[in-house]
């Protein structure tokens, strides 16, 4: 596997590609984990409906809604990590209202660039994006009633760091609520070495018992899985990446994806 900084440089070029192209045809603008020619619809959660929601600022790369688990109130400042092209940022401005705030952190140009156009359409004057790394969020201590992210902290290769992070900016009984990808068992050398996988997100997900660990290290109390969802690898995936005897292998054996929202506590 690449060190953190060459897997950082690949997940930034691949979402810079991905927020460059406005009318989507291929999966990696469709589904949130991206490898040509595989169809990862079932991680996608509809949003359609959701108070707004703009069309334009959803890329198709959430694994879930956590705006839905959040708790989010009236007055509230709202951070969003990971927060792309602003779809869960915009929803949250929905209900935070023109009382609260809602902040952005993306660490990709293109996407803080795709945002505010967005925010531009739409006029408000409460969403704020900056560029910044979720391993070092460019935010003061304790600013955040909410933080949320939506199937972003498995690209991070310090996911330690990063709920760190988050515990820094949240306020004192404060809360997160994240959507993210968690395996159910260790993936396989072969699915690891992959740096392209890692940037779809498969092979940088951690064992579900290991991530709600380092939330609970990070000091976090009252964590709690709102919801959870198993995760059909495609046949698709496991040939590009794996031949015959280890796809049979990969099949036999207990590890899967499950794309989980949790929530806990400052």
């Amino acid at each position: 596997m690449e060190n953190k900084n060459e897997l950082k440089k690949i997940v930034k070029e691949k979402y810079a590609q991905i927020a460059a192209k406005k009318n989507s045809e291929s999966c990696c603008d469709n589904y949130s984990c991206c490898a040509e020619d595989v169809d990862y619809s079932n991680l996608q959660d509809d949003y359609t409906g959701e108070a707004g929601y703009m069309p334009d600022a959803d890329l198709g790369l959430g694994c879930g809604i956590p705006t839905k688990h959040a708790g989010i109130k009236e007055g509230d400042v709202v951070v969003d990590l990971g927060s792309g092209a602003g779809n869960d940022a915009f929803v949250a401005c929905a209900i935070v209202g023109a009382k609260g705030k809602v902040i952005g952190i993306d660490m990709t140009e293109e996407m803080i660039r795709k945002a505010e156009t967005n925010k531009s359409k739409l006029g408000y004057d409460n969403v704020f994006f900056k560029l910044g790394d979720i391993e070092n969020i460019p935010l003061e201590d304790n600013i955040a009633d909410v933080v949320i992210s939506n199937c972003v902290l498995n690209l991070v290769p310090d996911k330690r760091k990063a709920f760190a992070e988050i515990y820094r900016i949240l306020k004192p009984g404060a809360h997160f609520c994240v959507s993210d990808i968690v395996s159910t068992g260790e993936m396989t050398e072969e699915f690891k070495k992959s740096a392209e996988l890692y940037a779809g997100c498969v092979s940088g997900a951690i064992p579900e018992k290991e991530y709600l660990k380092i939330i609970e290290d990070t000091c976090f109390k009252k964590i709690e899985i709102k919801t959870s969802k198993k995760i059909e690898l495609p046949d698709e995936l496991l040939k590009k990446y794996l031949d015959e005897k280890e796809s049979a292998n990969f099949k036999k054996s207990s590890v899967g994806l499950r794309s989980i929202t949790v929530t806990a506590y400052k």
